[in-house]
């Protein structure tokens, strides 16, 4: 039976982790291609398959899955397919309450060594949001120890690595450069160039941003050039100083420091001196068209009652606006450059407004009109040097507008050079949207750890230097990309695995005792290393003592006889094993006997615990706090109601008691607990004195 490559589209809409697993387990190689006419393909016995049920049950059939398992396996690859599918939601949960209850006393779905259809159930649950959200839930355990697990070994993390790999390896330059990029800006001088970063401070900078922030300094290094940070200050209903202070700190934790810092308000005479030109030119016209009427008009191309007017008349009514007079509030000025141009951003744009209410908060209120972003930036860019202007694609339709103002104006031209906007998945982007969250108090604010704001992302233990690696990636591609968070998280795992110092932390519920003979008769202190593969990470005290504490989930999967590996310390073989009489799935406690000549590399099990006898130190007390997204739908469509798809709970606290080592931690430290998770853990904040420890 000739099986080849299993190719993956790296445009797949959802990835499919478990054929992956699957063919690295059977042992055939897994190509990943550009391409979106298939999410994958398997090349078979002189054909091409296409459907992933087939794909799953070869990958099984070559692995020996069907033929050693039982006649079992093929329903538990039909799960995952029903787990890949579009399920209602009482069908989702019937099928793991299912799983979990099958998996109450099994490691494994068939027989006592990993297998591919284990695989195959790990893939579609990894693949689905709702599976993975509702795991949090804590309502499945046995299925949630058997997802932990899997996620554990080595071939899960190589899929996780092969996949950021090949997206990193997809934007590569023909020359192998890990950025992306090609030095390629249209007429880039090198020392000449200048790029700018205007941020509106109005909210809080989002990953989005940090995409146009990095991609402007990237350019800007390369060229041996000039940033510029401007803050856009054209809108005082909306703007705050405190939003200038935090979008200020957000750039400096993402090491970003422009070469100069204005703002759009240092500018408002000399703008309020171009829009008078642009008037006595017959280029504007005021106008007090109804908004409404105004937008239906510019979308039907039907020209303004106003067009026509006068200059002196325009200029007449500028001056009333300027003075924030009754009637002057009735109007705006528009651009007059087309009435019916099939590019509607080029129908005779707004490009001054009143706002007499809302005092700027640098200016005060000595201005009452205040000019548009699409006004403003051109000007400002040709006015302060700007050679290139990087922005999102989604402003295409503007960029001839922008031309269309500097020729206008008799400016100096800057070059437009864009790229696509960040999308991911369950993820919201717009400021309006997120504020609802922090209004409503779904969140704790905005930096909270679910949020996709350099805080939230900062303060869940991201790092910068894996967002400019992530974001300079991906390169400054044209394409609309609609991203899983798994890359950045993957990236930052890369990033932190090196220099995270690692501790051992338990879960308190149900947490068993274990009394270990041969163990030492009073506690004894080592001094280990935080971190095996880095000495410079430091040392720390390590307790050992002949009672410990391990987590319930571990101590379920024991066997009486079976030997296991105490993590740091050694090997014990599993004596005795106490249930609980009235729930016998529950263990009381366990007895076990070291086994310090024992191989490691030949046990299973690798268990974390703390010593728990009177005379060891004590743990620290703490929450670990888990996630889940906020919507539970990957992509809102225009037009949908995005609050129908809110997720009902998202956090998830555990109580935990950690290694007494990490009472010398401070907030904002990335440490790693071995055996939770993949990403690492930031110290979020210390409670006060007396009432426990670290929060996590």
């Amino acid at each position: 039976m000739a099986t080849k490559v299993l190719n993956v589209s790296l445009r797949a809409s959802v990835i499919p982790y478990g054929l992956i697993a699957q063919a690295a387990f059977a042992k055939v190689e897994t190509s990943f291609l550009d391409t979106a006419e298939h999410d994958a393909t398997l090349g078979h016995n002189g054909q091409t398959i296409t459907d992933q049920d087939q794909i799953a049950h070869i990958l099984a059939e070559k692995a020996g899955g069907i033929a050693q398992g039982t006649s079992s396996t093929p329903d538990f690859l039909k799960i995952a397919t029903n787990l890949r599918g579009n399920l209602a939601f009482p069908e989702l949960v019937a099928i793991l309450d299912d799983l979990d209850d099958y998996l109450a006393y099994r490691t494994y779905l068939i027989g006592h060594d990993l297998s591919s259809v284990d695989l195959a159930i790990w893939g579609a649950c990894r693949a689905s949001g709702q599976v993975l959200g509702l795991l949090k839930r804590n309502q499945h355990p046995h299925l949630s120890r058997f997802f932990s697990h899997l996620e554990s070994l080595p071939i899960p993390q190589q899929v996780f690595s092969s996949i950021n790999l090949a997206k990193q390896q997809k934007v590569q330059t023909s020359k192998g450069a890990t950025t992306g990029f090609t030095l390629d800006l249209p007429g880039a001088k090198m020392g000449q160039v200048v790029t700018r970063f205007p941020p509106e401070p109005s909210g809080y900078l989002h990953v989005g941003h940090a995409k146009a922030a990095m991609l402007n300094q990237y350019f800007a290094k390369a060229y041996k050039g000039k940033l510029l940070v401007r803050f856009d200050d054209t809108n005082p209903a909306n703007e705050k100083e405190e939003f200038e202070k935090t979008i200020m700190e957000d750039l400096q934790m993402m090491e970003i420091v422009g070469d100069m810092v204005s703002h759009s308000s240092d500018h408002f005479d000399l703008l309020a001196e171009y829009c008078v030109k642009i008037i006595k030119d017959g280029n504007a016209y005021a106008d007090d068209t109804d908004g409404a009427v105004m937008k239906q008009e510019r979308m039907d191309g039907i020209a303004s009652k106003n067009r026509d007017r006068s200059v002196e008349e325009n200029l007449a009514v500028f001056e009333e606006m300027k003075k924030g007079t009754t009637e002057g509030q009735r109007w705006c000025i528009r651009a007059k450059i087309s009435v019916d141009d099939p590019n509607k951003a080029m129908r005779d744009p707004v490009i001054y407004r009143c706002n007499v209410e809302s005092p700027h908060h640098r200016t005060g209120d000595k201005w009452k009109v205040y000019p548009t972003y699409d006004f403003t930036c051109p000007i400002l860019d040709s006015i302060e040097g700007v050679t290139h202007a990087l922005r999102a694609n989604e402003y295409r339709d503007r960029n001839a507008q922008y031309a269309w103002f500097q020729e206008t104006l008799g400016l100096r031209p800057s070059a437009i050079w864009d790229f696509s906007r960040l999308n991911f998945n369950y993820t919201l982007l717009s400021k309006r949207k997120l504020k609802k969250f922090v209004e409503e108090g779904l969140v704790w604010g905005w930096d909270d750890p679910r949020f996709p704001t350099i805080r939230g992302l900062r303060r869940r233990g991201m790092t910068a230097e894996a967002l400019r690696q992530y974001i300079l990636g991906l390169g400054a591609s044209q394409s609309i990309l609609q991203l899983e968070w798994d890359a950045p998280w993957a990236t930052n795992k890369k990033v932190i695995d090196p220099i995270a110092p690692r501790y051992y932390a338990i879960e308190k519920e149900d947490c068993v005792t274990v009394t270990i003979t041969g163990g030492p008769a009073k506690v004894e202190v080592k001094e280990m290393p935080r971190h095996k593969k880095n000495p410079a990470i430091g040392t720390k005290n390590t307790a050992y003592a002949s009672e410990i504490i391990i987590e319930q989930a571990d101590a379920r999967g024991l066997t009486e006889g079976e030997e296991i590996t105490l993590m740091d310390w050694g090997n014990a073989i599993v004596r005795q094993i106490r249930k609980s009489a009235s729930q016998r799935d529950v263990v009381e406690g366990v007895e076990m006997e070291l086994h310090l000549a024992g191989d490691f590399k030949k046990t299973e099990k690798k268990i974390t615990w703390l010593a728990s006898s009177t005379d060891a130190p004590k743990p620290i007390h703490a929450r670990l706090v888990d996630f889940d997204y906020l919507l539970t739908k990957k992509k809102i469509e225009e037009g949908e109601d995005w609050l129908s798809f809110v997720t009902p709970v998202t956090e998830f606290r555990k109580a935990a008691v950690v290694d007494a080592n990490c009472a010398a931690l401070e907030p904002g430290v990335v440490v790693q607990f071995e055996r939770k998770g993949r990403n690492g853990v930031l110290l979020d904040s210390r409670w006060e004195s007396g009432d426990g420890g670290e929060q996590g």
